[in-house]
């Protein structure tokens, strides 16, 4: 040890300590001990090393100024080795008591191996040879308990030691926690099955998994030299068009919060899905984050379902299904102002004489042959579809109204051409129904039903010919809108609308979540209700729905209100238009509809569209925040059809995703619809979101969610929306 003489003392008197008769100290201890406690143990320790005076006096000192340390601190006397003063915090980390410490041994209160060989090697050495002891060390309590602690140990005058304690356990504990977390997120990333690259803002990379190295086939050597530069041009070499490869990437580099998704032919003939997201902490973007999803397997999988599918069997066309998405697909692609395009429905004439005189087989084959025909007459961008029987579709491109008739003209004479069949020679005629977007109609459902309407009315009028369909005349419309919006104001003036309720049911449990608050009409004039389908779009397009939304938030509240009297608290689900959510006053709205009510802000939920969450995203932000302050529940309503994105997801206080009904309409059967509900709930679930779904009508729907992961449901496999009254019978008696 390295020897340690006595520090040089400068003159004190005595004086008696007070309180403590015949205990003398020093006259500066005053002055220390009102310093102490802004001082460590070292601090105060080195102000009164410096200090002359020896025995009780001085040991009386130092006694009065550990009791005034922040630190756990024990002294030793040299010859005796035993406790001779401690402070309260060693007796609180030690949880023994002061009795029991006092006069202690000195390696028994921290009994290790490296304590024990200090005061073995101190007996032996004089006092002023002993050197200090510093390091980290282990305390076992008296209650079990472990704290990891740093203990220094140095001599003090006159003949004593002292021992400090400072507690690192709970910052220890911090720490295994966050090993641990790191462990886990690392077995995460690990077991994904997805390929995970981590870059930071300038590209470099920091972190991947071995699934990206397997899916971009990386040579072992790349994997441990720590080459950004080798690896990035492994992987723009491994794709098809490695030009566009690097644009992209450098695009998606410069726009720091960019959010991109991608599709990528590698060279192997894999197809691979890169996503690409920001990487935030503590509100700043700090790098990126690309995972890659091998697509190879389930590309061709769904390629050979889709042929099955989407295909007629006999003559290779289109089927209904695969045309109606076309149809469907042209709508969505088609631009204001832009170009028309038509649908054709063609049904041949009398074609049970065929079958009936050459068979099936020959029926068969004219059907065939009739495709033949179709497809050799369509440009190229256009669709042929066999609808069932006897019956075609086409899907013409570029058109108007005036095209589509060229078109049907050269149909009918494609199809009027003379057959030969087993030596037989015949003709065909067929009528035809046209249907011209968006003259017609918006949605493939009514271009199609437009068109079969006005086929139809060709074959009531002689067949062998062609038929627009007869629209609706415009001023008749404008004039039912202008009587609806009316009628609608004098129903919310006489109190003629109401709210039904729907019921909202754990899908695990079986347990009443809460209700959907939804508007209903009877009106007297028609003698009817009139669905909310029919007059909300028209109270939209007027404004007045801002006043029907008040109306709607006011009463839900206030019948909540009136069941939690009751003891009944069931939450009420209120739907919020985009127009009236962008009312600057909405939020004061929301408050001062639960302090009329005094109803708890937990028992309400508001349900908005996507597109609200879209329009002016930081007035959004906002809104939300204030709404969410307030306490009330925040869903997002019919997710999935409008634009979906992680982005509002991640930032705005939403609480729970609504699965549009026409997702589940299809389950457990439609697979697109199954995967699409699938990958809702796996995203809700990663966001820590709740997940409902509507329109469940079937056992098999409600079982789909619930082995999906889905917490909730609300459809008419439990009731559909009820009056108060009715609802309050039916499930609490």
């Amino acid at each position: 040890m390295k020897a340690r003489g006595p520090q040089p003392c400068s003159p004190t008197r005595d004086v008696a300590a007070p309180g403590r008769p015949g205990v003398v100290v020093e006259s500066e201890v005053p002055a220390a001990r009102a310093v102490a406690p802004q001082r460590t143990a070292a601090e105060a320790l080195a102000l009164l090393a410096g200090e002359e005076g020896e025995g009780a006096g001085l040991l009386a000192a130092w006694t009065l100024l550990i009791e005034n340390l922040n630190e756990a601190v024990w002294l030793v006397q040299a010859d005796t080795q035993r406790v001779c003063a401690v402070n309260e915090a060693a007796l609180q980390m030690l949880g023994l008591p002061r009795a029991q410490v006092l006069g202690a041994g000195a390696g028994t209160l921290l009994p290790t191996p490296e304590d024990f060989a200090f005061w073995v090697e101190a007996a032996a050495e004089p006092l002023t040879s002993a050197t200090e002891l510093s390091s980290q060390t282990l305390l076992q309590r008296a209650d079990g308990t472990t704290l990891y602690l740093t203990r220094r140990i140095r001599p003090l005058p006159p003949r004593l030691y002292m021992v400090a304690l400072q507690d690192h356990s709970a910052q220890r504990q911090a720490e295994q926690e966050r090993e641990q977390l790191l462990a886990q997120l690392r077995a995460t990333l690990e077991s994904t099955a997805d390929g995970i690259l981590v870059t930071d803002l300038a590209g470099r990379i920091r972190s991947f998994n071995r699934r990206f190295a397997q899916i971009w086939a990386l040579p072992e050597a790349l994997l441990h030299d720590g080459n950004d530069a080798a690896v990035y041009d492994w992987m723009r070499r491994s794709v098809n068009d490695p030009v566009r490869y690097q644009q992209r990437l450098d695009a998606v580099r410069e726009a720091v919060l960019m959010q991109a998704s991608d599709r990528l032919r590698l060279r192997s003939g894999q197809v691979v899905e890169r996503v690409t997201l920001p990487q935030w902490v503590n509100g700043r973007p700090i790098g990126r984050v690309f995972s890659f999803r091998d697509l190879s397997e389930r590309i061709a999988a769904d390629q050979r379902i889709e042929r099955l599918a989407s295909t007629d069997a006999l003559t290779g066309l289109a089927n209904r299904a695969q045309f109606a998405d076309a149809v469907a697909r042209a709508t969505a692609d088609a631009l204001p102002g832009g170009e028309h395009f038509a649908v054709l429905v063609l049904d041949l004439d009398h074609f049970k004489h065929v079958n009936d005189s050459l068979g099936h087989q020959g029926g068969d084959r004219v059907l065939c042959e009739m495709r033949d025909r179709l497809q050799q007459g369509v440009p190229e961008g256009d669709m042929v579809a066999r609808l069932g029987g006897d019956q075609f579709a086409l899907l013409v491109r570029g058109c108007d109204t005036h095209g589509a008739e060229l078109a049907a003209a050269r149909v009918l004479e494609a199809v009027a051409r003379p057959l030969t069949l087993d030596g037989s020679e015949f003709t065909l005629t067929c009528s035809i129904g046209i249907a011209v977007h968006p003259i017609d109609g918006v949605s493939a459902d009514d271009l199609l039903r437009h068109a079969e309407n006005a086929m139809q009315r060709t074959k009531a009028g002689g067949r062998a010919g062609y038929r627009l369909h007869l629209p609706v005349q415009q001023p008749l419309d404008a004039r039912s809108r202008i009587r609806l919006d009316h009628a609608m104001r004098l129903a919310l003036a006489s109190k003629r609308f109401r709210l039904a309720y729907q019921p909202q049911h754990d899908l695990a449990s079986g347990r009443l979540m809460g209700v959907e608050a939804l508007i209903r009409w009877h009106d007297s004039e028609r003698g009817c209700d009139i669905p909310p389908s029919e007059f909300i779009p028209v109270a939209e397009a007027s404004g007045f729905i801002v006043a029907i939304g008040e109306w709607v938030l006011t009463q839900a509240v206030s019948q909540a209100a009136q069941w939690l009297s009751l003891g009944w608290e069931v939450p009420v689900a209120v739907n919020v238009s985009a127009l009236q959510f962008q009312q600057p006053y909405f939020v004061d709205q929301v408050q001062a509809a639960l302090e009329a009510a005094s109803l708890p802000p937990r028992l309400l939920a508001l349900e908005l569209t996507e597109s609200i969450l879209l329009h002016d995203a930081e007035e959004t932000l906002s809104r939300l925040q204030a709404l969410a302050g307030l306490g009330v529940g925040l869903a997002v309503d019919d997710f999935g059809t409008g634009y979906s994105s992680l982005a509002y997801l991640k930032r705005f206080p939403i609480d729970k995703l609504k699965i549009d009904r026409g997702f589940v309409r299809g389950l457990p059967g439609d697979e697109s619809d199954a995967a699409i509900v699938r990958a809702i709930v796996q995203m809700a679930r990663a966001l820590e979101l709740n997940v409902i779904a509507e329109g469940v009508e079937t056992e098999a729907q409600r079982d789909f969610l619930a082995h999906a992961g889905c917490h909730e449901a609300q459809g008419y496999l439990w009731a559909p929306a009820l009056e108060p009254e009715l609802l309050q019978q039916r499930l609490i008696g």
